[in-house]
């Protein structure tokens, strides 16, 4: 299990990019270099206009712009997907989060996963139900606390602060897979642990 909390380690930079229809996320491996023609620039995160799906791409091309770049550039690849759901009560209660990420095939390597449409995406698949190649995971579900009054998950000591953004990655067997909590001020832990067995 690897924990990330400390303060002061870079990881990864995002900017929202302007004159966008829906939200649209840069990533890049350096903070002060944010352009989508920069070295460090490692991919994207988009939603849908109601911010409940988020789709992460690498730094490839989009498959609709290949015919004004150069033969040589790589179409991009869909690394992986987020989906909110609300629960019956709306927003009051707990949101339902699915994950979906490509597979590993026979050789232990990421399955590829390059959509040349939308109806390939992996969004579209959840939809239809075309998982095969996916890894689906889920949050996992708090329950309610007569004693705090709020919906609880025990993150076993790493989180001593509430949030409504802490959260844990499950597989649907139930082993965890990613966690992120706020341990103390100003803070924020992830961890992690494999999910075969």
């Amino acid at each position: 299990m690897g924990c990330f909390s400390h303060p002061q380690h870079f990881l990864l930079a995002g900017r929202k990019r302007k004159r966008s229809k829906t939200s649209n996320y840069l990533v890049s491996l350096d903070p002060t270099d944010l352009s989508r023609d920069g070295e460090n620039f490692v991919g994207k995160v988009r939603s849908n206009v109601l911010g409940t799906k988020f789709t992460i791409f690498d730094n490839g091309v989009n498959p609709e712009r290949k015919n004004f770049v150069p033969e040589t550039a790589r179409i991009r690849e869909e690394l992986g997907a987020v989906c909110y759901e609300t629960n019956i009560l709306g927003f009051r209660g707990p949101r339902k989060m699915t994950v979906i990420i490509p597979g590993i095939d026979a050789q232990n390597q990421r399955i590829s996963v390059q959509p040349q449409n939308e109806q390939e995406s992996l969004l579209s698949r959840l939809q239809r139900g075309a998982n095969q190649g996916l890894v689906l995971l889920q949050n996992k579900a708090p329950s309610w606390s007569d004693k705090s009054g709020a919906y609880v998950l025990n993150f076993h000591g790493r989180v001593t602060r509430t949030s409504v953004k802490n959260f844990q990655i499950v597989h649907p067997d139930d082993r965890e897979f990613l966690g992120t909590g706020l341990p103390g001020q100003g803070s924020r832990t992830r961890t992690t642990s494999p999910i075969s067995t």
